[in-house]
């Protein structure tokens, strides 16, 4: 038998209209073997979370550019842990300030990557804290 793959919906909350991040992350992770769901821009937390309920993801990647992070991303694991979905991992990244990042990390995110982050990084990551 194989092993099933890492599932991992990427997704962008808010009304933040830039996703090239997400689209160059997304596509990187597919390559590197993780089956990857793209929700798409302009996704509300509810929304996010209920894709990655039907679609039995492992994982969710939030990207953000908007600054709304300190908001959107605690709001998605709100909205995960009301569909009964707290298992599944949260990471994101996006323009966030270093300071910001511990906020982050209490409030549930598992990793957070700033710009100029190497893409392995991110998948190394993955391989280390996230499970099928």
């Amino acid at each position: 038998m194989t092993e099933r793959k890492i599932r991992i919906l990427v997704a962008k909350p808010g009304l933040d209209g830039h996703d090239r991040g997400a689209k160059v992350v997304a596509r990187a992770l597919r390559d590197a073997g993780f089956e990857v769901i793209y929700t798409g821009l302009h996704q509300t937390p509810d929304m996010i979370a209920s894709a990655a309920v039907q679609e039995d993801v492992d994982a969710v990647g939030l990207s953000i550019m908007s600054g709304a992070h300190n908001t959107l991303f605690p709001a998605v694991i709100e909205a995960l842990k009301k569909h009964g979905a707290e298992d599944i991992v949260v990471f994101g990244g996006g323009i966030i300030p270093d300071d910001d990042i511990s906020r982050l990390k209490d409030a549930g995110v598992r990793g957070v990557f700033t710009p100029g982050t190497p893409l392995k990084s991110i998948i190394d990551w993955i391989h280390e804290n996230v499970a099928a």
